[in-house]
């Protein structure tokens, strides 16, 4: 048997780019002889086996052909047959179907190498369109390789576009949709994942609530870029500069979904569209299979990012409210989310990047004031039921009171 290193490790390596795992490819190679060596098969869809000491995916070489729709609608042959360039003629792009010897030799049929160096990302044959799931990795590789001046070639782009019309896409598993938008979320360019995807039809399909953003107008005054979708991918981009986890990208993303079924008639106002738009969240979540708390997490934002907006204009008595619904006591590192999440909405505005977000310190002096108060002592005083946490909130209220007392004190108003 050969054993060859292959994909993302190779194309990572020749790109000075970080790379993390490993994977490798064994031609030559039956499942028995892999187990007699001590691997272990994982793969139920084709042979893929663990190395018994790193734990590093082995994976016999193959050949698919399509057979009907999607994910499993594929016969497999990894039989000792198989050459390493027919299984590196499968992958989806010229850059993924580079190999590597165990000398450190490069094996590049399909001119990966050549693609690398001009910065392209192409298909490597028409099998591309087997799978549909692969629209959704380019554009994947296009949100992580944008910040270095990757661009995707014309000719892959108009297969994405076919795909896409074929309405393969509609026949994705949900589950490896949604491990595509996770990982896109993490990379350095997410807003970049979603433009390809409109660029070549696939966010009708996938996220057709975001993609009907675009071209809706919102009141220059607040938004001076205007158009909704634009405004949510500037904010996405700010929520990579605040080093946003995937769950914050996650929820910017979705913020403003409600504008989309606001009446032509009343633009460019947005009347309500906070909650309305959480009904909107929870449909999208349920279609992708996103992580409850992605999903909760969205709907918190989308319904309060106004609010928290307007926090140094609002009355002690509303503060104590949006920290309530927030459930900030309780989940301070989930309030924290949140606020970061509105912080990117707010510098995601043309013009308006940089622009300081002093609402999120005076919630969190708020927070903090407030979770100093004691309840023993008021047990202590005969407080009891629901007495108890009206006078607990009573004072929860007078401290936040002080807090902008002192506030208006300093600015002077």
């Amino acid at each position: 048997m050969d054993i060859y290193l292959v994909g993302g490790a190779v194309r990572d390596k020749l790109l000075g780019y970080p790379y993390h795992e490993k994977d490798w490819v064994v031609v030559g190679a039956t499942p028995e002889e892999m187990l007699a060596l001590g691997y272990r098969q994982v793969g139920k869809d084709f042979p893929v086996f663990l190395h018994p000491k790193t734990q590093e995916e082995y994976a016999l070489a193959r050949t698919e052909r399509k057979t009907g729709k999607g994910y499993k609608g594929f016969i497999c042959d990894s039989s000792t047959a198989v050459t390493l360039e027919q299984d590196l003629a499968r992958r989806d792009l010229s850059i993924n179907a580079m190999a590597e010897t165990l000398n450190g030799e490069l094996i590049d049929p399909y001119n990966g190498r050549k693609d690398l160096k001009n910065k392209v990302l192409r298909h490597v044959s028409t099998a591309f369109a087997e799978d549909p799931l692969r629209v959704l990795r380019v554009a994947r590789f296009a949100a992580r390789y944008h910040h270095l001046g990757f661009t995707i070639a014309d000719e892959t782009l108009t297969l994405m576009q076919q795909i896409v019309a074929s309405d393969e896409i509609s026949h994705l598993v949900p589950e490896r949709v949604w491990r595509e938008i996770e990982t896109a979320l993490n990379e350095q360019a997410p807003e970049e994942f979603i433009r390809v995807l409109r660029r070549c039809g696939a966010l009708s399909v996938i996220f057709p609530e975001l993609d009907h953003l675009f071209g809706i107008p919102q009141t220059e005054k607040y938004h001076p870029e205007i158009d909704t979708g634009e405004h949510v991918l500037m904010a996405l981009q700010q929520s990579v500069k605040l080093a946003a986890t995937a769950a914050v990208r996650y929820a910017v993303l979705l913020h403003d979904l409600g504008k989309g079924l606001t009446p032509p008639d009343q633009w460019p106002a947005h009347i309500g569209h906070e909650k309305k738009g959480v009904r909107l969240i929870e449909g999208v979540g349920q279609r992708i299979k996103a992580p409850k708390h992605f999903s909760e997490l969205a709907k918190l934002v989308a319904r309060y990012h106004t609010h928290c907006h307007r926090a140094l204009e609002m009355r002690p008595i509303k503060i104590m409210a949006l920290l309530e619904n927030t459930d900030a006591l309780r989940r301070p590192d989930r309030f924290q989310q949140f606020l970061t999440a509105c912080e990117a909405d707010a510098r995601g505005r043309l013009g308006l990047e940089d622009r300081p977000y002093p609402q999120s310190q005076y919630l969190h002096q708020a927070l903090d004031l407030i979770s100093q108060v004691n309840v023993k002592p008021l047990i202590k005083q005969g407080f009891k039921g629901p007495a108890l946490g009206d006078e607990l909130r009573i004072r929860r209220i007078r401290l936040i009171q002080q807090l902008d007392k002192d506030k208006r004190l300093e600015s002077g108003n």
